[in-house]
C-alpha cells in the first residue's frame, strides 16, 4: 500500500504552520512535505516532528534559480539555507526548483549546479529532486517535462539528482501517466498527486484514476512516500475522505 504524505504547506491551512503536524498526525498521515518551512525556525519545525513522531520527506529550495544564467551564487545561497533545514528535520530530499528561464544557456546552467552541489549535498546526506511543472500554472518554468528531466540527470555526476514525479503536472503536459512513469521509474525518488483539473483531491471528482496509479506504484521497486499536495475546496479533514482506504481518516 502507498505511503502517503502530508504537504502541511497545503494541506492544513486553517491554522498556523506549527499547528498542521499535530493535525496531519491525527489524521493517520507519518511523514509531511514542507514546501516553504522557511517562516518558521528550523528548531522550532524539528520540535514539531519529534513531538509528533512524524518524519520530513521533501523541503523545497527556497529560490528558483537553479537553471537561471547568473544567478550562481544566489543558488549556493539557497542550497545552504535549505541544507540546514534539512539537517534540522533529518529530510533526505530537497526540491531544486530550477526557475524560470528562455536562456540557450539555461540547461548547462542547471547541470553545472548539479554538478557543484554534489560533494556538499552528499556530505549531508541529501539528494536534490528535480520536478518538472507545467506551464499553464507556471508560465516560463525551465523544466517541464519528464524526458527533459531525464536528460538533465544523466549528464549529472554521480546519484546525489534524482526525479520528482508530480502526476499533476505530468497529466497536464504529457497524460499517459502509467506508460510516462514507468519509463522513468529507474530515477523516480518521490511522488505527488493532486487532482486535475483544479489541484484538488485527488477523488472521484476529477480525471485521474489514481486508484489505478497508486497500485501501479506498489508494483514498482519504490520504497518511497506519496506527497499529498493539493487544494482542498472546502477544508483539509472534509476532503480527506478519499485517502481512507491508505490509513488515513478524516478526522481533525
Amino acid at each position: 500500500m502507498p505511503k502517503l504524505a502530508a504537504s502541511v504547506s497545503w494541506l492544513y491551512q486553517e491554522v498556523d504552520l506549527l499547528d498542521r503536524f499535530e493535525l496531519a498526525a491525527r489524521a493517520g498521515f507519518r511523514a509531511v512535505e514542507i514546501q516553504q518551512p522557511y517562516s518558521e525556525p528550523a528548531s522550532a519545525i524539528a520540535r514539531e516532528l519529534a513531538r509528533h513522531d512524524l518524519s520530513a520527506e521533501l523541503l523545497n529550495l527556497p529560490a528558483a534559480l537553479a537553471a537561471v544564467p547568473g544567478q550562481e551564487s544566489e543558488f549556493r545561497d539557497a542550497l545552504a539555507r535549505a541544507l540546514e533545514y534539512a539537517d534540522a528535520t533529518g529530510c533526505p530530499r530537497l526540491h531544486c526548483l530550477t526557475g524560470r528561464s528562455d536562456d540557450p544557456a539555461a540547461e548547462a546552467t542547471l547541470v553545472a549546479n548539479l554538478n557543484r552541489a554534489a560533494t556538499e549535498v552528499d556530505r549531508h546526506g541529501v539528494r536534490l529532486m528535480l520536478e518538472p511543472l507545467n506551464t499553464h500554472d507556471n508560465p516560463g518554468y525551465f523544466l517541464t517535462g519528464s524526458a527533459q528531466a531525464r536528460r538533465i540527470i544523466d549528464q549529472v555526476e554521480g546519484d546525489h539528482v534524482a526525479l520528482q514525479f508530480d502526476f499533476y503536472h505530468i497529466q497536464i503536459m504529457e497524460g499517459f501517466l502509467a506508460e510516462t512513469m514507468r519509463a522513468q521509474a529507474e530515477v523516480i525518488d518521490h511522488f505527488q498527486i493532486s487532482g486535475v483539473p483544479g489541484r484538488n483531491e485527488p477523488d472521484a471528482q476529477q480525471e485521474i484514476n489514481y486508484p489505478y496509479l497508486l497500485d501501479l506504484i506498489d508494483e514498482l521497486p519504490y520504497e518511497g512516500w506519496v506527497g499529498c499536495e493539493y487544494r482542498p475546496r472546502a477544508g483539509t479533514v472534509e476532503g480527506l475522505g478519499w485517502a481512507r482506504p491508505y490509513g488515513i481518516e478524516a478526522s481533525g
